[in-house]
């Protein structure tokens, strides 16, 4: 079992944000940015290419709704989801990074050449 289907099933702590019947938001141990939280779905699905329309709908929502319990909403936020080895998928359950909560800065993401790759 993953990390994160211990953590839905209350076998490993977490300070959750916010939760429903089918996601969790939680803080991230290791925070990025001064508002880091983790948005998982309650079932394992193993990343971004797997997740369902339906469930993606969904989620869209739930975390609309951490931006505003938060008061990210108006300030502005980031949503990231890594996908496999090369994306820097690290946990293969399906997850989301929400940060926020100062002006975030983009950095160099690859030490690859983007001119040799189109």
């Amino acid at each position: 079992m993953c990390i994160f289907c211990k953590i839905v099933n209350k076998e490993i702590p977490s300070n959750i944000i916010l939760e429903n019947e089918e996601f969790l938001a939680f803080h991230d141990i290791n925070p990025k940015a001064p508002v880091h939280i983790l948005v998982i779905p309650k079932i394992h699905v193993k990343s971004f290419n797997e997740i369902s329309p339906q469930t993606m709908n969904n989620v869209t929502k739930f975390m609309q709704d951490i931006a505003k319990e938060l008061k990210l909403d108006k300030s502005g936020y980031r949503i990231i989801t890594n996908i496999g080895e090369d994306g820097g998928q690290e946990v293969k359950h399906l997850h989301f990074h929400l940060l926020g909560g100062a002006k975030l800065a983009w950095t160099h993401l690859s030490d690859a050449d983007p001119k040799g790759m189109f």
